[in-house]
């Protein structure tokens, strides 16, 4: 039985019965590959003029976002337009959660309009899980504090496998504020899915314990295929809490700069990038880096999770790819 949290004041109850993707713990081995061969398909649909598919024609996909995104609510939103639903982006500042309402009624508010899909983002753990239970809606959990982040995860795993032709056997190190970081826990449960390896790198007060393998030495990234870097995440920290001395001393020991890669390894980053910080601005724009393919790969990715949850499955893609 999934565990009850309080949220605004309300009991979460379990999810219904229905499709939904909330955690990576979610999916199986064979969803993956069936996500990332669809994305696949929406890739190649995206090469073509006329980028637009009538697949979710009639359909309405709400993005909900009470933090601030940037990546993942312009890609949910073009990805549902891409497929020709209907779309509507609700942003907490400036609605009547300034005036105290709940996510319940929000919520409740929000699905009168009938919506087929809710992409929630929320900064309190449990709030997709939460609205998967008071709405007909399939929900996506497009981050819920530092729970879970599933479709970050899907999309850089799409992003590996364009630049290395494979996943399994890949050796991911990812670098930096793990302890906060939603993409890194959801990202190697994804990893172990495809059979790749993480290690998480960086100061001991941020590397959580359980995880994944760990290393306080930034030369374990030697023998990465990827290298994942991460942004310290100050707005989930504790006020007064030290994780580390200062971030100038946070740079000089664990900042991804051209002298601590070898040839070959290639550099993602979930965004956004604090470049001078975590990562210097050589790498971020060198070839080595992945980050504008990340983009491009949420874009997609997230094509194929809308398609997912809202059709039979994979065997229609391509003729709906086909459709002029």
């Amino acid at each position: 039985m999934a565990d009850l949290r309080v949220i605004g004041g309300d009991l979460l109850p379990p999810a219904a019965e229905r499709r939904h993707l909330l955690a990576v713990s979610d999916l199986t081995a064979d969803d993956v590959a069936r996500l990332l061969a669809t994305a696949g398909s929406f890739a190649l649909s995206q090469e073509r003029e006329n980028k637009k598919l009538p697949t979710l024609r009639g359909r309405l996909v709400l993005n909900v976002f009470y933090e601030s995104s940037t990546r993942t609510c312009s890609s949910f939103e073009l990805a549902a337009k891409r497929l020709s639903a209907d779309t509507m982006t609700f942003k907490s500042a400036g609605s009547s959660v300034d005036k105290g309402e709940s996510l319940k009624d929000t919520a409740s508010t929000l699905s009168a309009y009938d919506p087929d899909v809710i992409v929630l983002r929320h900064p309190e753990v449990g709030a997709a899980q939460y609205v998967a239970g008071v709405t007909d809606a399939r929900v996506v959990n497009a981050g819920d504090g530092k729970h879970q982040h599933p479709t970050q995860a899907l999309l850089d795993l799409f992003t590996m496998r364009e630049a290395f032709g494979r996943l399994e056997g890949l050796n991911v190190a990812i670098v930096g504020d793990v302890v906060h970081s939603r993409v890194a826990r959801s990202l190697v449960q994804a990893l172990a899915l495809v059979g790749a390896h993480a290690m998480l790198v960086g100061p001991p007060a941020l590397l959580p314990e359980g995880l994944a393998p760990v290393s306080h030495d930034l030369s374990a990234i030697a023998d990465a295929d990827v290298v994942y870097v991460l942004r310290m995440q100050q707005e989930r920290m504790l006020a007064g809490a030290n994780f580390v001395p200062t971030l100038r001393e946070y740079t000089a020991r664990w900042g991804i700069t051209p002298e601590r890669l070898r040839t070959g390894q290639r550099v993602m980053h979930p965004g956004p990038m604090n470049r001078g910080v975590e990562i210097d601005a050589r790498v971020a724009d060198s070839e080595a880096a992945l980050v504008t393919d990340q983009v491009r790969s949420g874009l997609v990715v997230r094509m194929a999770v809308l398609y997912d949850l809202l059709t039979t499955g994979p065997v229609a893609v391509e003729s709906a790819v086909g459709v002029a």
